[in-house]
Order: C-alpha cells, then structure tokens, then sequence
C-alpha cells in the first residue's frame, strides 16, 4: 500500500487513523496500539501484529517440532524435584 494522505492532530491531540488504512493493518475498535519513533517518524503497529512478528523470529532459531512450552514444563518440573 503506497497511499498517503494528510490528517490534523485536534486540539486533544487525536489523529484520525484512515479506514483504508486501518484495514490494510488489521486494527480494529479496542485493539491495543504500539507507538514508535523512529527515523524522526512516528511508526504504529498493532500489539497483535508485534506478538506475530516476534514469534515468527523465534520460529526462525529452533528446531521444526519443538515445543518451548514443554520444554518450560519440564525444566519447571525438573526444578521442582530438586526442591
């Protein structure tokens, strides 16, 4: 998506976040924001699409198959017998 348009920040300091745009980005009424500075430009990004992205760099760095959550489980459970 290459559109671009204009919008005024109100005197409570709102933005209007266009609906084609919201659409093209998946936010939704009552989605949690996250907002970024970066480069001098202000970057938005969904908290849903963040948690995406970082599991998908996780992805990347583990094997096909495992499960971290039953790895966690069995350290836990590891631990708790030592205790």
């Amino acid at each position: 998506m290459n559109e671009e348009v204009r919008a005024r920040v109100n005197e409570n300091g709102r933005v209007v976040i266009p609906a084609s745009f919201r659409k093209s980005l998946g936010i939704e009424a009552g989605d949690e924001l996250v907002l970024r500075i970066e480069d001098d430009e202000l970057r938005i990004s969904t908290l849903k699409r963040r948690v995406q992205r970082a599991q998908r760099l996780v992805r990347r760095h583990i094997k096909e198959g495992t499960s971290l959550v039953s790895d966690l489980i069995a350290e836990r459970r590891e631990a708790a017998k030592r205790e």
